[in-house]
C-alpha cells in the first residue's frame, strides 16, 4: 500500500512510522530485526530504509603505499525492504539518492523494487562524500533531487532510459521528497527553498518528509508557508531524540538545525549522557503530543540506533 493510501485510510488519525539504517557490512539481517522487534508493537504502516553511497578509503599495502578503494559500508537497502515485508508484513519505503549512483543503476534499482511489489520511494539528493567540500554527482548520475524525481515519474509512465523500449511496463511508485523547516543549508533563504520544494511537488511528488527539528513552531510555520505557496500534499514531520551532550554541537554543524534554548540549557545541566537521554526523551514526548494534537498525518521517527528511546516516546503518546 502507498504512503498516501495509508494516510487516507487513517482518516485523520496520526500514524507512527520508523526509519532504520541498513546493518554495517558483515552484520546480519537479524541485527535489524532485533532493533525493530520492540517497535513493531506499535504496528507502523511502513518503515523507511536509508540508502548509502560508497565511501572512498585509502588502504595501506604491504610495501607501505596506499590504494584508493571504494567501500559501501551499509549495502542492502533493496534486499532489506523485501526482508521487512516478508518478516513483518509491513510496507517498506526505500530511499533513493543521487550521490554515487548512475542513472542506469537507479533504473535497475527501481525495476528490482517494482518486481518486489514495493510501492514507495523517498527521493533525495543525498550528502556530499566525506572528503568532498560540496556535493559532486556521479558522472552519469543526477545533480538534483528534482532530476531523480523526474526519472521515477518517467518510469511510472513507462519511459525508460533506453529509447528503443517502446510501450514499456509502467511502475506505480508513490514518491516522497525532503522538506526543511529551517531551510536546506545550501538555499539562500527559506522562500527560495520553498520554490524548489514546490517544483518537486509540481513535478510529481506525493508527500513531503521533513528534516529533523526540535522546535515545533518552526514546523508549524513551515507547514503554513507551504500551504500559502500552493503545496497541498501531506507533510510528515521527521523526529529524532537528543541523547548525548555532544549533539548540542554535532547536530547544528552536520544537520544545520537549531536547538531551542530551553532544551539546550537543560542538557547543559546534565552530568551524564544517561541524564541527557532522559531530557531528550521527555522533550520528544512533548513534541510528539503537540504535533499529534495539531493533526499531523504521521509522526516519523529516526530510530538510528536508539530503539529503546523511541519505544518510550511512542508508548507515552499512543
Amino acid at each position: 500500500m502507498k504512503v498516501t493510501e495509508h494516510i487516507q485510510k487513517a482518516a485523520g488519525n496520526t500514524l507512527v512510522s520508523f526509519e532504520v539504517l541498513p546493518p554495517l557490512k558483515g552484520k546480519t539481517i537479524q541485527t535489524l530485526y532485533d532493533h525493530l522487534d520492540p517497535l513493531m508493537e506499535f504496528q507502523p504502516p511502513w518503515i523507511n530504509v536509508t540508502y548509502h553511497r560508497a565511501e572512498t578509503m585509502f588502504k595501506k599495502k604491504a610495501d607501505g603505499s596506499f590504494d584508493k578503494v571504494e567501500v559501501r559500508k551499509r549495502p542492502g537497502t533493496v534486499g532489506i525492504c523485501a526482508a521487512l515485508r516478508n518478516h513483518y508484513n509491513v510496507d517498506a519505503v526505500p530511499h533513493l539518492i543521487c550521490g554515487g549512483f548512475s542513472k542506469q543503476e537507479t533504473e535497475n534499482a527501481l525495476i528490482d523494487l517494482h518486481f518486489l511489489g514495493i510501492d514507495n520511494v523517498l527521493v533525495l539528493r543525498g550528502d556530499a562524500e566525506k572528503n568532498e567540500p560540496s556535493f559532486v554527482p556521479h558522472p552519469d548520475g543526477h545533480k538534483h533531487a528534482t532530476d531523480l524525481l523526474k526519472q521515477v515519474v518517467d518510469l511510472n509512465h513507462g519511459l525508460y532510459l533506453e529509447d528503443d523500449i517502446q510501450n514499456g511496463g509502467k511502475t506505480n511508485f508513490c514518491i516522497g521528497v525532503a522538506g526543511y523547516p529551517e531551510k536546506h543549508f545550501e538555499a539562500p533563504n527559506l522562500e527560495i527553498d520553498l520554490q524548489y520544494l514546490k517544483e518537486k511537488v509540481d513535478g510529481g511528488a506525493d508527500y513531503i518528509m521533513t528534516q529533523m527539528f526540535f522546535d515545533n513552531q518552526k514546523f508549524f510555520e513551515f507547514e503554513k508557508a507551504c500551504r500559502a505557496a500552493g503545496i497541498n500534499v501531506p507533510i510528515i514531520p521527521g523526529l529524532k531524540p537528543l541523547t548525548t551532550k555532544k549533539q548540542l554541537t554535532v547536530l547544528p554543524r552536520i544537520f544545520h538545525v537549531d536547538l531551542p534554548t530551553e532544551l539546550s540549557l537543560e542538557v547543559m545541566k546534565c552530568k551524564s549522557d544517561a541524564e541527557v537521554e532522559q531530557v531528550g526523551t521527555e522533550w520528544l514526548i512533548q513534541q510528539s503530543k503537540e504535533l499529534k494534537a495539531n493533526g499531523v498525518p504521521v509522526l516519523h521517527y529516526y530510530t538510528l540506533g536508539k530503539p529503546k528511546v523511541i519505544w518510550n516516546v511512542v508508548k507515552a503518546i499512543v
